[in-house]
């Protein structure tokens, strides 16, 4: 007879796992603690352009703020000065890559073209909607999860920003076509539903909760491990013993898979700031969804997040001018170079630096993510950015212009070495869509296969060119 993985709890006052009865067999396929080593994506989402170089009417040339300055081997004097010199700390796990260009659907609008295009390749479900758009199609992250996640449950998706507001508030990830997921907006109950919620405990509570639950372990340990050294055992027998002793593992690798009782307890008095139109809130709530994802993709329990930042094109926003300490204009203003949502209002003076000023709030956000992935480190030696690539991205290439080509993307992570680190460089495809290349690139970097079971070459838009972008790959 061939009995079925199991584990029983024993109310909430202790943990107990019943001991096997040492008949028959299921085999183990799968541990939590070997999912952790998984290659996985988060995508970190920025609206409405960069401050790269180019020539608008009103203002004239602006100069380059964002890009480094040569292409190759990234370094410090290259980087200096430019928004991704935040990154420095991070160098040599960098792939920087310019020449991403986006499909000019007819979506109405270059907020719902980038939005809704950004992890799905796909033009609209109805054309020219504007503000009422949709995705005709799946997105990268629902994907990911669906094909590779355990359970095949769905990936995370975090929203940091104000309701509502241009799109509906969360635009990027997509079941299928027409099909727009939600979001986890507040970190505090986006890490209760990671953790399968609070149980009805107090912090003081769940923390001498996890204290006594991990001492049983350590005892049912001790005592199955001297249970195997007795002769009399079969071949069976010690391999129900191993079950049962991975069953005690999977139960440590959940209970560490979440903070103490002060680190909860923190997160949950600094999650009110997750529909703030202040931008110092805004972006503290994107870092802790970040702590979030990151401790869910080091338990193995999901491989893949995206973080949105700002609704549709970030029009609730303010950010705050490091030079005088000031909320600027919302920053969908601020990307016009305008006082209007439209090129009606007047203009802002110093506003390509403003814009600037935002994009280095971002990079010190994505290091933020980074430097946690950098802090975990994994049963195999590596860091867990190592397993994994993480995307720093935008809807658009700049702001005025709301171009869709040279659109930025700053990835961070090989990929268990699929992908080049410490460089900058341009994608293939000159003036030609080549962005559903660089999703089936990072597809294909985290596990994703065609129908074929090679490389992932034909995700996103069916009438776009196929393959991926072999200048990425190590």
């Amino acid at each position: 007879m061939k009995l079925s993985r199991r584990m029983v709890l024993k109310g909430l006052g202790g943990t107990m796992l019943s001991l096997p009865f040492l008949e028959g067999l299921v085999p183990r396929t799968a541990r939590a603690a070997d999912l952790g080593a998984l290659p996985y994506a988060i995508f970190f989402r920025q609206a409405n352009g960069v401050a790269s170089a180019q020539t608008t009417s009103e203002l004239g040339a602006e100069p380059e703020r964002f890009w480094p300055r040569t292409l190759g081997a990234l370094t410090a004097a290259s980087s200096a000065g430019r928004a991704v010199d935040v990154l420095k700390d991070h160098l040599a796990d960098l792939l920087l890559v310019r020449n991403i260009n986006m499909k000019d659907y007819n979506y109405g609008d270059g907020h719902a073209r980038g939005a809704m295009q950004g992890l799905t390749a796909r033009g609209p479900v109805v054309e020219g909607a504007g503000g009422g758009s949709e995705s005709g199609g799946e997105s990268i992250d629902h994907r990911i999860g669906r094909e590779l996640n355990p359970q095949q449950r769905d990936s995370l998706v975090f929203y940091a920003g104000r309701r509502g507001g241009w799109l509906g508030g969360p635009c990027l990830s997509y079941r299928s076509s027409n099909v727009r997921r939600a979001a986890l907006h507040d970190p505090w109950n986006a890490y209760q539903t990671m953790i399968g919620g609070p149980g009805g405990l107090t912090p003081e509570a769940r923390e001498q909760l996890l204290v006594r639950q991990r001492s049983v372990n350590d005892l049912v340990k001790a005592q199955l491990q001297s249970l195997q050294q007795r002769p009399e055992l079969s071949a069976s027998d010690h391999e129900r013993l191993d079950l049962h002793l991975s069953n005690v593992r999977d139960l440590e690798v959940a209970l560490s898979c979440r903070m103490r009782a002060d680190q909860e307890l923190i997160l949950q008095q600094q999650s009110p700031g997750y529909d703030s139109t202040d931008g110092t809130e805004v972006l503290a709530t994107a870092r802790l969804h970040m702590d979030i994802a990151v401790m869910a993709i080091a338990c193995g329990t999901n491989r893949a997040a995206v973080i949105q930042v700002g609704n549709g094109n970030d029009g609730d926003t303010r950010y705050r001018d490091p030079d005088t300490g000031q909320l600027m204009e919302n920053f969908h203003y601020v990307s016009h170079r305008r006082t209007s949502h439209d090129s009606s209002g007047g203009i802002i003076t110093g506003s390509d630096l403003l814009h600037h000023h935002v994009d280095v709030q971002f990079a010190r956000a994505f290091k933020h993510l980074l430097d946690r992935l950098v802090a975990y480190q994994m049963p195999d030696g590596k860091r867990l950015i190592e397993h994994g690539v993480s995307v720093w991205y935008n809807d658009l290439g700049n702001g005025p212009a709301h171009s869709a080509r040279n659109v930025p993307f700053v990835l961070a992570g090989s990929c268990n070495g699929f992908l080049k680190q410490g460089v900058y460089v341009e994608a293939s495809g000159g003036g030609n869509p080549n962005h559903n290349r660089m999703l089936n690139t990072i597809g294909t970097a985290v596990g994703l296969r065609n129908a074929a079971g090679g490389s992932l070459d034909d995700f996103g838009d069916p009438a776009l060119t196929k393959g991926v972008l072999s200048e990425l790959i190590a």
